[in-house]
Order: C-alpha cells, then sequence, then structure tokens
C-alpha cells in the first residue's frame, strides 16, 4: 500500500461518512410524521418503546440521533426515564439495519441476479434517479428523496473506495500482526469504542470493520470484540448530548452507557469461555461482510435480550450514580438537541403553543365574567397568565427562527410559519383579556353599573366574544378549516355590533341615560372585545392558508369572504344571534 492507496483510502472514508450523514438528515426529514407516529406509542409499554426505538433507528440509520432525540425528549419531561430505557434498548437492534446494507458490497458471483445485487450494478441508477429528483423537480419530499438515493449511492461508492484502497494490505505483513494482536479481547474493545468515539457512529465504525474484513486479515475472533467496544465508543455522542441537562436526561444517557458497558461486559465473559473451553475454528477464520453483520446483530439482540428484563435495575443504578437533590431544576420548555429532528422539534413547538392558547383563552373568559361577579384568585390568575404568555411567546417565537434555518419539508414550513404568527395573536389577546380585567376593577371600586339597555348589549357583545375566542381556539388546536370557516363571518358581526353599540351609547349620553366615567368603561370594553374577534380571525385565517399553502393571510381571508356561500350563510345566522337580540 503506498500513499496513493492511503489517499484513495482517505476520499472513500470521506465518501462513505458524509453519504451516510446526507442519507441520514434526508430520512429524517421525509420520515417526519412517522416519526412523530413511532415516538407516540412509546407510553403504551416496554415492548411498544423497544419496537419504536428499533424503527425510529432504521428509518433515520443512526442510534445516535436517535439517543439524543430520547434525552431531548427526557429533558423536556416528553418522556420518562422508564420509557427512555426500552428505545435505547430498541436503538441498539435498529442500528444493525446499516452494516446488512453494507454487507451487499461483499456480494460475488457470476451469477445474474448476484451481479444485479452488488451496489456497483445498481447506485449508479439510484444515483442517477437521485440527482434527477434533486435538481429537476420542486417538490421537497421529491428532493428529500433524491437526496437519499444520493446519499446511498456515495455510502456505497465511499465504502468501494475504501475496500479497494486496503486491498493492498493483505500482503503486508504488520497488518497482519496489527489484526493478530486484537484477537486480545480487552484491546480489541477498547480499539473499537475509542474508533467509534471519533467518529461518533457505531454504524460508520462496522461499515469500516467491514471494509477491512476485505483484505482477509480480520479474523472472527478480532472483529467481534471489535463489534462489542463499538456499541461503548456509540455512547459517547448521548453523553456529550446531556452536558447542562436535567437530571433525568443524565440518567438516561447513563442508562445507554451502563446498558452497552453490561452487555459488553457479559457477552465478552462469554466469548472468553467459548473461546477457552471450545477453541472454535470459526474465529480463526477470516470475516466477511455477511458475517461481520451478523456478528454485530447477535450482540445487539443478546444485549437487550439479558438487559431487557433487567431495566428497572438499570433505571435503580441511574437513580443512584445521579441521585435526587432537594434543588428545583429550571426545565426549558422547547430543547435545542430536538432541532436536529425538526419534525419532533417542530411537534413539541405545536404542544407549548397549544398550552399558551389555552391559557390565553381562558384567562380572557375569566376575564369577562369578573365584569359579572368579580373574583379576586381569577384576577391574580390573568395577570399571572399574561406574564407566562409573554415568556412563552419569546421562547416559542426563538425556538421557531432557530428551526426555520433546518431543512424543512412544506408542510412543515407552513405549520412554522402559522405558529409563528399565532403565538403573537394569542398573546395580545392574554393583554386583553387583563384590559378587561382593569375595567371590571374600576367598576368595582367606583361603583359604576351600566344601565339594564347596556347591560344587555354588553351581555351580548361577550357572548359573541366568548364563542368567537371557543372557535378560534378549537380551529387552532384541531387545524379544522371547517371551523376556521365559521369565524370570519362572526368577526364581522362583532364589528357591526361595536359600531351599532358605540351609537346606541352616545344617544344615551345625549339623554343622560349614562355617565362620563361608565362611558369611558363602556368605550374600553368595546375596543378590547372588537379587538380580540381581531386576533382570533387572524387565528382562523392562519389555519385557512397553512391548509390552502397560501402564505397571504389577507388575500386569504378575502377570498374566503366574496366567494363562500357558507360565510353568507353564518353571517346571517350570527346577525341573527346577536345583533337582532339589541
Amino acid at each position: 500500500m503506498d500513499i496513493f492507496d492511503f489517499l484513495t483510502l482517505i476520499g472513500g472514508l470521506s465518501l462513505f461518512l458524509f453519504g451516510m450523514n446526507l442519507m441520514g438528515d434526508a430520512l429524517e426529514r421525509s420520515a417526519g410524521s412517522k416519526l412523530e407516529m413511532m415516538i407516540g406509542k412509546m407510553t403504551t409499554g416496554k415492548i411498544a418503546g423497544l419496537l419504536t426505538g428499533l424503527g425510529v433507528t432504521a428509518i433515520i440509520q443512526s442510534s445516535s440521533a436517535t439517543t439524543v432525540m430520547v434525552v431531548g425528549f427526557v429533558n423536556s419531561k416528553l418522556m420518562t426515564l422508564k420509557q427512555a430505557i426500552h428505545v435505547i434498548m430498541g436503538a441498539n437492534i435498529g442500528t444493525t439495519v446499516t452494516a446488512w446494507i453494507l454487507s451487499l458490497s461483499g456480494i460475488s458471483g457470476n451469477n445474474m441476479f448476484l451481479k444485479l445485487l452488488k451496489p456497483s450494478s445498481f447506485t449508479p441508477v439510484l444515483a442517477l434517479i437521485g440527482i434527477i429528483l434533486f435538481m429537476f423537480t420542486k417538490s421537497n419530499k421529491k428532493k428529500d428523496v433524491g437526496i437519499v438515493l444520493l446519499g446511498f449511492a456515495t455510502l456505497m461508492f465511499g465504502m468501494e473506495t475504501m475496500t479497494d484502497a486496503v486491498s493492498g494490505l493483505k500482503d503486508i505483513p504488520a497488518f497482519q500482526e496489527l489484526f493478530l494482536m486484537f484477537k486480545n479481547p480487552i484491546l480489541g474493545v477498547m480499539v473499537g469504542a475509542a474508533l467509534t468515539a471519533i467518529i461518533q457512529s457505531s454504524s460508520a465504525s462496522v461499515g469500516i470493520l467491514q471494509a477491512l474484513a476485505a483484505t482477509g486479515a480480520v479474523s472472527y475472533g478480532a472483529a467481534i470484540p471489535i463489534i462489542m467496544g463499538q456499541n461503548i465508543g456509540t455512547c459517547i455522542t448521548a453523553i456529550l448530548s446531556s452536558v447542562g441537562t436535567t437530571k433525568n436526561a443524565r440518567r438516561a444517557a447513563f442508562v445507554h452507557l451502563s446498558f452497552n458497558v453490561i452487555g459488553t461486559i457479559v457477552c465478552l465473559i462469554l466469548f472468553l469461555i467459548v473461546k477457552v473451553a471450545f477453541a472454535p475454528a470459526l474465529l480463526d477464520d477470516a470475516a466477511s461482510y455477511v458475517g461481520i453483520a451478523t456478528a454485530h446483530s447477535i450482540f445487539n439482540i443478546a444485549c437487550t435480550l439479558i438487559l431487557l428484563p433487567m431495566s428497572a435495575f438499570l433505571e435503580k443504578i441511574a437513580y443512584k450514580v445521579i441521585p435526587d437533590t432537594e434543588q428545583v431544576e429550571i426545565v426549558s420548555e422547547l430543547d435545542d438537541r430536538l432541532l436536529a429532528t425538526p419534525a419532533i422539534a417542530l411537534e413539541c413547538a405545536r404542544n407549548l403553543t397549544f398550552d399558551m392558547a389555552n391559557i390565553a383563552t381562558q384567562a380572557l373568559k375569566d376575564s369577562i365574567e369578573c365584569l359579572v361577579t368579580y373574583d379576586k384568585t381569577k384576577a391574580e390568575d390573568i395577570r399571572k397568565v399574561e406574564d407566562k404568555t409573554d415568556h412563552l411567546e419569546d421562547v416559542i417565537g426563538s425556538y421557531l427562527v432557530k428551526l426555520s434555518t433546518k431543512q424543512l419539508n412544506e408542510n412543515e414550513g407552513a405549520m412554522a410559519s402559522m405558529l409563528l404568527k399565532a403565538i403573537g395573536d394569542f398573546e395580545r389577546i392574554s393583554d386583553h383579556a387583563v384590559n378587561i380585567l382593569a375595567s371590571a376593577e374600576e367598576m368595582r371600586e367606583k361603583g359604576i353599573v351600566f344601565s339594564e339597555e347596556a347591560k344587555v348589549e354588553m351581555d351580548a357583545l361577550s357572548a359573541a366574544t366568548c364563542e368567537i375566542v371557543r372557535l378560534s381556539y378549537d380551529a387552532f388546536a384541531e387545524n379544522n378549516v371547517d371551523i376556521a370557516a365559521l369565524i370570519e363571518p362572526l368577526e364581522e358581526v362583532i364589528n357591526r355590533m361595536k359600531s351599532v353599540l358605540r351609537t346606541r351609547h352616545i344617544d344615551r349620553l345625549r339623554v343622560g341615560n349614562c355617565g362620563i366615567e361608565a362611558g369611558f368603561v363602556w368605550n374600553d370594553l368595546i375596543t378590547n372585545m372588537a379587538r380580540v374577534s381581531d386576533h382570533c380571525s387572524n387565528i382562523g385565517g392562519c389555519v385557512i392558508e397553512t391548509k390552502e399553502q397560501n402564505m397571504n393571510l389577507h388575500e386569504s381571508l378575502e377570498l374566503f369572504r366574496s366567494d363562500s356561500v357558507l360565510y353568507r350563510e353564518k353571517y346571517t345566522e350570527y346577525t341573527q344571534k346577536y345583533l337582532a337580540i339589541l
């Protein structure tokens, strides 16, 4: 092996790692909704968690990425430590899929079918399809499929380049002696752990081992301990990601490490017993691509079968090593670690926005109730909600801005845009709740009482405002266009009510049926409720424009007003319901 072979090896390794990373990122984007569905099953039990970890890892081709996600979920309190343990175990099995894909490079034979299975036969076709999809289609989903195919082609090309580059090593005595040293199981485990920790991917390090096995100098006796060590080395990514997280998140990373260390120790002891007691000839045979993939799968499945019944024990160890303290931990509502998986990060931002929407709309309803029956506890809660929605607007807005720098598909981009707009409207609704509460307190302190006619009018406006707030929350929470379509005609009716009520108020002032102070409060209440309806209209418009993929809110609403039969029907219905009783 000369300097040129070495440079070829470096180039092949670079292409291999780049292709794996490229393919994994694109798979994450294209499988976003599937990941959400899988992760939604995590709470259903031990086996469900195991299968979820296996499935997610098989899709995104990285147990490290899955484990980092799990640390983020635990840190954000979206998952318990007990659930995380089972997912981590499943991820260890899911990562073996990559080795089986890479084992295709070892196919040999003159049979036409076998030749077609060789990557050198079909990856050029996949690369051609991938570049066509990437360069000549407009759909982000198709582009992602193209990137997956290009990443896979690059990965396999890098694998073959590495294999060709190291083929000359089989004639070098020093290389053969090196792998004779690795027959020392302890040394093999250490080398496997170190290599995987450096490149932070057990799948990639198994691929490198498979490429080296093509020289014929790597025996099963040397390969198996290296494979065991690779499982320990892959823990470095989760450990690094847990720095600065909550105790439970650090426990999840520790469980990942302890699971692999305990599994390696148990399997290593069994390996040594078999080696010493039976000295199977297989251990001296040259390892093949398929043989390494098989050993990798058997080891990870064995570790899981041994430790799955002991998941509660692993949890107890984690609590012993990282004990609770009296100090209260401050948990970030949204974890930046989840940004590596945009679909999951977006779902977390969406859930937090639902919480924000819920407390903001409830505060508005409570403030209107305080106009009739003042409640000190509700008043305190309303002001707390206003502070909290201010905070949540900053947190969610900053998170969505970070998320927008990631590669999102069309639906994810539309959803992120809707959330970014909606948080401002829900925050303003909570502001108006405080304003309405202030009016209620002013009436209480100054003994202001509306006339009977004014009470009837205010009750009608309050009822209309509560209904539009309920509709806007339901439409947003359910992402329901049919409910959103009911908001705009009601908003128009509330605007008409505002004009009618102001005119009637002026008439009462003219004949002396209303005082100046009551008039100021009256005007403030009408203004705040009308502005609440405006924000509800914006929220409904966001839901409609997201579904229609039209990012122009005013254009969407104008088209709806002018073309919709439903709009005219509901406008008439709301007019009779709220204006006719005045």
